[in-house]
């Protein structure tokens, strides 16, 4: 029987801007089990890293006004005080920053950085250090030991990355968050990454959380899959759902839009239009200007959500004409 880790609860978050809010992510909601690999895929701006941020309280410069729920093991994040948050953060829950050079000290060995986490939970600096090489072998990182004594900007990007996932995997999550974890590498790089990942997942029972804008890599590696568009999920279902038998508009225009495997299939197709200005947090479809099946309700009226499946489920006004 699955196992509820997290679950989102009509997550709201609105970034404090000049003359009002920014209304970044409306009414987010879905959950991921233990062990699974969820991914959450949309366009750049969309509200996917804010998310991810918004579950360990880490958003930039805490303009936010953060609304609905975050429970993690049953237990509600927002509530808890920074004392709490600090006690899950690397512990419970493990981050992949999308930058990891951004992310890593430059002053300090890549094998340090690694081991500190390790010795919060009262680990000599010995048996720690020796950790920190076995992680670094689990990672698949040439010549370990040697790595570990290396400062950041000794290592290529896909290096790094392997540092950071080294670092996540620390302290044992139960949950993995992965914000673009293959951004600025190369394909063979993107796909050992991939394996590490699963390879971990399968290892270790850890759920994760992917965000991407690669459709490619939903397709490779995820279980569930969770569609955004301006702030919102518009739909979500199993990768078998959202590839085979996508519902929402936006989704099946998404799927046109990806690569075929030969020119004679003809030109990508695009989507017309560009994203809607979010400052102001008005009902009614966020997809309703660039939409091909547009109706007078999508204008000032939030879409209902309909169940194709028990797992799959989109949010439009067109409802029951689309299936």
């Amino acid at each position: 029987m699955n196992e509820e880790l997290l679950k989102l609860n009509k997550l709201c978050v609105d970034y404090k801007v000049k003359g009002g809010y920014l209304s970044a992510v409306k009414n987010v909601s879905f959950s991921i089990n233990k062990g699974e690999i969820f991914a959450i895929v949309g366009e750049s701006g969309c509200g996917k890293s804010t998310i991810a941020h918004s579950i360990l309280h880490l958003l930039p410069e805490h303009n936010e006004v953060i609304k609905g729920n975050i429970y993690f093991k049953g237990s509600d994040i927002n509530q808890f005080t920074e004392k709490q948050l600090e006690g899950i953060r690397g512990r419970d829950i493990g981050m992949i920053f999308q930058n990891p050079l951004d992310s890593l000290n430059p002053v300090y060995t890549t094998g340090f950085q690694v081991a500190e986490g390790i010795m919060l939970d009262n680990v000599s600096k010995i048996d720690a250090w020796n950790r920190v090489v076995q992680l670094f072998k689990d990672v698949k990182m040439p010549d370990a030991e040697k790595r570990a004594e290396s400062y950041p900007h000794e290592l290529s990007g896909g290096m790094r990355q392997r540092v950071m996932i080294a670092m996540m995997l620390a302290r044992m999550p139960e949950l993995l968050i992965a914000d673009e974890p293959t951004t600025a590498l190369d394909v063979t790089i993107e796909a050992q990454i991939l394996n590490i990942i699963k390879e971990l997942r399968d290892k270790h029972n850890t759920a994760v959380m992917l965000i991407t804008h690669n459709f490619g890599l939903v397709a490779e590696v995820a279980d569930m899959v969770a569609v955004m568009y301006a702030g919102e999920v518009v739909e979500q279902g199993t990768v078998y759902d959202i590839f085979d038998n996508p519902k929402h508009p936006y989704t099946t225009l998404l799927m046109k839009a990806l690569p075929r495997k030969t020119k004679k299939e003809g030109r990508l197709q695009t989507i017309g239009g560009s994203v809607p200005r979010l400052t102001e947090n008005k009902p009614g479809c966020r997809f309703e200007n660039r939409c091909p099946y547009a109706m007078d309700v999508c204008k000032n009226q939030d879409p209902a959500e309909y169940n194709v499946t028990d797992s799959h489920t989109y949010s439009c006004h067109l409802g029951k004409e689309v299936k």
